[in-house]
């Protein structure tokens, strides 16, 4: 009995073994222990993105990474790194106040503004040689990526509660680029939503991979939903969703069941996308007139000659038609009702019909389901004058409309339009979609107002 009593007694050794392995109260390693001076001194060996990351921790560390004296040393680093400033290092212009004057966060805020600023002198260089067919730069989308670009949609709703979305997908076109949001539960009912903001976000790079990189928003549009609402155009639907073209360039997707926002999709053309982008703009589709350049005598038969039209028919993940026609013309006779028409495709002649490479279905995607909206698709058209010069750029979501009668009498099918049309411009496109479910195009006219031409050139026609 006794040596059993021992035995109950004595310590369980595994057990005495874990609470070894638990460190006392006093024995914690916290870092909100030390002094302010040991955390800054610390901090002071970390780069920018491991400041950046460690800021994310808790309120002190938030606010020690901030500290003025370590981010004004990172910022003299950055300035002395630049290759191009090696030579006129001594005369680096810092700001005349002390480090200590400064508001908490100011060389933070520096810092980041040098880096976003550092490269843009030579992403206009890198856009590349302009293209013969489509008068923009070859190379809009490989610098929107490497300059680290994405796109950020804020949604107010009529209280004033704020919901601001990251992208949820894209697709780069020949010359536009489609962005998609889906917000799920963050977005408020269709008829709630009081305005829509579209800003560029610029992403500085960092070292750290898997870090969520700081940014500067540049406003793109600001959108009042009150009046854009009242008559929005349905332009398709599905089992599944409904298409609402608010404006050219943006479609909302509503849930047919229920009414509620499933996705909104802005399209944007690559005329000055990357300036757009980074330096904001009011307008989301291209409307602004160019330096006027040297102008000689018109022809006394022609009205308008030698202008360009590119034209891409595209949808979310496909091209269906990309076709550039040159020394487009129209007389001076020809000129009614203050439109100039400018005939890219005649219906007349069936050598310049064309064929597209699949059917004019629009797909989308929202969270776990996708579906396509048929008879829908994407419109980009870039339209240069006689000096090789954008004269109007337009991206925007366009309906197919089967027309009561056939307009051409050489193919056996359905005839329908496309049409699209604003103050300073219409486009007219003539399809015919066969019996075995091919497309053709047989008739591209583009009308340009009188009074649009005359205020690009300052000219009268």
């Amino acid at each position: 009995m006794a040596s059993s009593k021992a035995v109950a007694s004595r310590p369980r050794p595994g057990r005495t073994a874990r609470r070894a392995k638990e460190p006392s109260p006093k024995s914690t390693h916290n870092l909100e222990g030390l002094p302010t001076e040991t955390l800054v001194k610390i901090l002071s060996h970390l780069d920018a993105a491991a400041l950046l990351s460690i800021s994310h921790t808790n309120k002190l560390l938030h606010h020690l990474a901030s500290d003025n004296a370590l981010w004004k040393k990172l910022y003299i680093a950055e300035v002395r790194n630049d290759k191009k400033q090696k030579h006129k290092i001594v005369n680096v212009q810092l700001p005349a106040k002390k480090t200590g004057d400064h508001a908490a966060g100011y060389w933070k805020q520096l810092y980041f503004k040098t880096v976003a600023q550092r490269d843009m002198k030579k992403w206009k260089c890198l856009l590349g040689p302009i293209s013969s067919h489509t008068g923009l730069p070859s190379r809009t989308e490989r610098v929107l990526r490497n300059l680290h670009i994405t796109w950020e949609l804020t949604v107010t709703d009529t209280s004033g509660r704020e919901s601001t979305l990251e992208l949820s997908g894209c697709h780069f076109s020949e010359t536009s680029l489609t962005l998609r949001w889906c917000g799920g539960a963050c977005l408020p009912n269709f008829e709630q939503i009081s305005s829509l903001q579209l800003h560029g976000v610029r992403r500085i790079a960092l070292s750290r991979p898997g870090l969520k990189k700081p940014g500067c928003r540049s406003l793109m549009a600001n959108l009042d939903m009150q009046s854009l609402t009242r008559t929005p155009q349905v332009i398709g639907q599905d089992q599944l969703v409904q298409l609402k073209l608010l404006q050219p360039g943006i479609i909302v997707g509503l849930w047919r069941d229920q009414g509620s926002v499933a996705f909104i999709m802005f399209t944007l053309h690559f005329y000055k996308l990357v300036e757009r982008s980074i330096q904001g703009s009011s307008d989301c589709s291209y409307v602004e007139p160019i330096t006027q350049p040297p102008f000689d005598d018109i022809d006394p038969e022609y009205g308008l000659h030698g202008y360009q039209l590119h034209i891409v028919l595209s949808s979310t993940v496909r091209k269906l038609m990309s076709e550039s026609f040159s020394q487009l013309f129209c007389r001076r006779a020809d000129i009614c009702d203050g439109l100039i028409p400018l005939t890219a495709i005649s219906r007349t002649d069936s050598s310049q019909h064309t064929q597209l490479s699949g059917s004019l279905t629009l797909p989308w995607q929202c969270e776990a389901l996708e579906g396509a909206v048929e008879n829908c698709c994407i419109l980009s058209l870039t339209l240069l004058d006689e000096f090789r010069q954008p004269l109007r750029c337009i991206t925007t979501p366009v309906s197919m409309e089967l027309e009561r009668a056939a307009v051409s009498y050489d193919y056996d099918g359905a005839h329908y339009l496309i049409q699209y049309e604003d103050p300073d411009m219409q486009v007219k496109m003539q399809l015919v979609k066969t019996k075995e479910k091919r497309h053709f195009v047989i008739s591209l006219i583009v009308y340009v107002s009188v009074g649009f031409v005359n205020k690009h050139f300052g000219r009268d026609y």
